[in-house]
């Protein structure tokens, strides 16, 4: 297709949008310049045609010539220089009628010294002659009058009146093909003007064009380019208009893109590394009974250790299918009144063996005895736990360990502070991003999948709360969800 570019189809608009642009202005300046110069032309000819009879009517009325007819054919000399101080350069012509229309006498006033008599059967139009004597008047307009005049003029006429009574009427007309001459070459001079004009727009609406689509073309291209595998493709940025934001769009939805794709990859490393190594244990101490390698005295042992790793197991699918139900949109909250404080209370003491392991220095803060809120308990309790959960496991040995419950206006805030390596600045941003694990060499986590924090921040969004993260690297990691308070 012709019209398939942008570049085609931005150019033809433009050409159309210049092209009733300047038409419309040349058919605006030639009624401008039309209706100027009849203005122009009546009031000369107006101005003409009253001087001259203000002349020839005391004349004729002081003659003993009482026919008008005989007045004109007797008085020519006095006739030419009635009409003699016409200016000649404004082409006005002058002939006389008598009452019915019959041509008596024609003067064209550029050669003065011209005269004719036309033919008797020559008559201007009865009803032009009719409309003069009813008072009407003519209006000035292109006209022929009947094709008496031949060609089209401008024309007044006035009637030659003698004690009340019309003996003839004076014509005064002027050509009018100069004045469309003049029309005509205004109009070609503004489609002139049009066409140098389009020719500059279309050469400055194609450098401006290229400006604009050429990085278009660009992200096109990366787009492909990244579609096709390619993940660390990025688009130049210049500039700061809406092209340069496409740019710096793209770029950040491929490093976002690249990012997920990188955790995506660690969560399937993970995964199958935390499927693997139970799996791996499991089946090693299954034969080893079965086959009398463990003795039978020892087998209770080893079965303790593979019923340890089955749960393991459907932890990390139960895992999975709970982060499974929350993108469907499957889990459903319940909302009802219970006791923060007292479910914090059960957390710390189900983990009161790993604090003592880890020698922790713990504090656990409430404003009161029992602070009563409105959540989905089981919900919250998810997330309580895997914040104290991970507290403990990325705490310092010896360090100090704080489970704090404030009140703030309607609003309780449950937070869990621990001493340790903290997270890197550069991380926090996707602390809470699906797959993320901070402990990317496993040294402290060897378990997580990188899904509780997201599961966590998924609950949170769903009771309309919040939950945050503030640390300083190598000191500090503190977390703080906030809830609904039971008034």
């Amino acid at each position: 297709m012709i019209f398939k570019s942008v570049f085609a189809k931005y150019m033809l608009a433009f050409v159309v949008i210049i092209l009733i642009s300047f038409s419309v202005l040349a058919l605006i300046v030639a009624n401008q310049v039309i209706n100027y110069s009849n203005q122009v032309k009546n009031d000369e000819l107006e101005k003409i045609a009253t001087s001259s009879a203000a002349i020839l009517e005391p004349v004729y009325e002081g003659s003993e010539i009482g026919d008008f007819t005989e007045f004109v054919y007797s008085e020519k000399l006095m006739l030419e220089k009635v009409f003699g101080y016409v200016d000649n350069d404004d082409e006005v012509n002058v002939f006389l009628t008598d009452s019915n229309g019959k041509i008596l006498w024609y003067a064209t006033m550029l050669d003065s010294n011209k005269e004719m008599y036309l033919d008797n059967t020559k008559m201007v139009p009865r009803d032009a002659v009719q409309s003069i004597l009813d008072g009407e008047g003519l209006d000035i307009e292109k006209t022929t009058l009947g094709g008496t005049l031949g060609h089209p003029c401008y024309v007044e006429a006035l009637p030659i009146e003698v004690e009340g009574k019309t003996s003839g009427i004076l014509f005064v007309t002027t050509v009018s093909s100069k004045m469309y001459e003049f029309v005509s070459s205004t109009v070609k001079t503004i489609i002139m003007s049009c066409m140098w004009v389009m020719c500059g727009a279309i050469i400055a609406s194609y450098f401006i064009n290229e400006r604009i689509v050429r990085p278009i073309k660009k992200v096109s291209h990366a787009a492909k380019e990244f579609a096709d595998g390619k993940m660390d493709v990025r688009v130049p940025v210049t500039g700061t208009d809406e092209v340069a934001e496409l740019a710096m769009a793209f770029n950040n939805m491929a490093s976002s893109l690249e990012r997920n794709e990188e955790t995506r990859r660690m969560f399937l490393a993970n995964v199958s590394h935390d499927m693997r190594t139970p799996m791996t244990t499991i089946g090693g101490f299954i034969d080893a009974i079965l086959d009398g390698t463990i003795p039978p005295e020892e087998s209770e042992h080893y079965l303790t250790i593979v019923s340890s790793e089955v749960k393991r197991l459907s932890r990390l699918v139960s895992t999975l299918l709970d982060i499974s139900k929350i993108q469907a949109g499957e889990r459903k909250f319940t909302m009802e009144e219970f006791d923060i404080c007292e479910l914090s209370r059960q957390i710390i003491i189900s983990l009161e063996q790993r604090l003592n392991d880890k020698k922790l220095d713990v504090e656990f803060e409430c404003d009161a005895d029992n602070i009563w809120v409105v959540a989905d308990r089981d919900a919250i309790y998810q997330v309580l736990y895997n914040i104290c959960d991970n507290g403990v496991k990325f705490a310092r040995e010896g360090g100090k360990y704080r489970l704090c419950v404030r009140m703030s206006d309607s609003k309780v805030l449950v937070s869990v502070y621990n001493e340790g390596d903290g997270i890197p600045d550069g991380d926090l941003p996707y602390v809470f991003d699906r797959f993320y694990k901070s402990d990317k060499s496993r040294g402290l986590d060897k378990t997580g999948v990188g899904l509780g924090m997201y599961i966590s921040r998924t609950i949170m969004d769903a009771h309309g709360e919040t939950i945050s993260v503030r640390s300083t690297h190598g000191e500090f990691c503190e977390f703080t969800i906030t809830l609904k308070r039971h008034e």
